[in-house]
């Protein structure tokens, strides 16, 4: 029981079946020889804890989802007015527009996608420098996924946290542009 349970936490060093921990145990003192083998376990158990399939197959997919997303921004004619290029695909007009005649958060997004995908990128910041941002940032999003895809093990902590930074510096221009245009528009007054 003792022997499967320091088996199952990796603190009985495996076996020194492969050369290199031969090697190892050759040229260095026994206490040492052992931590390089825990090591090498661990590393071994951490390819083999790798992702399942069905979640690589998820990374992939959501690595696909913002540049289709491009792509359809790309086949579409970006509004003149800045405003209104998602009614191409059958959406309805911006419910918030409609209602309270002022832009909501999102308003130019489609269009701002629509000029980024066309490299029209002075377009693209200026119709929603928010949507301008967030189109930049499919490309390293779906880096991220398909290195997940790929490898089976998520990108390195301060890579995800770098992207999960950038996301909220892109949530913060967006609101600060949207309180922008309410101030424009006289609705309020910061």
């Amino acid at each position: 029981m003792e022997a499967e349970l320091l088996d199952y936490l990796h603190l009985r060093p495996p076996p020194r079946s492969n050369r290199l921990n031969t090697e190892l145990s050759n040229e260095l003192p026994a206490n040492t020889a052992n931590t390089v083998a825990v090591v090498a376990s661990e590393t071994a158990d951490r390819k083999s804890s790798q992702m399942p399939q069905f979640a690589r197959l998820t990374a992939l997919l959501l690595g696909l989802g913002p540049l289709v997303l491009l792509g359809v921004a790309l086949s579409l004619r970006p509004s003149e007015d800045g405003l209104g290029t998602h009614q191409q695909l059958g959406l309805p007009p911006c419910s918030m527009r409609v209602i309270f005649g002022i832009r909501c958060p999102a308003c130019g997004m489609t269009t701002s996608w629509s000029h980024f995908a066309r490299g029209q990128w002075l377009l693209s910041a200026n119709a929603n420098p928010g949507g301008f941002l967030l189109a930049a940032y499919c490309f390293p999003f779906a880096a991220c996924c398909f290195w997940t895809a790929s490898k089976g093990n998520l990108p390195p902590t301060r890579l995800q946290n770098t992207m999960i930074m950038l996301l909220l510096m892109i949530t913060i221009v967006s609101v600060a542009q949207w309180f922008w245009h309410l101030g424009r528009s006289g609705i309020a007054n910061f």
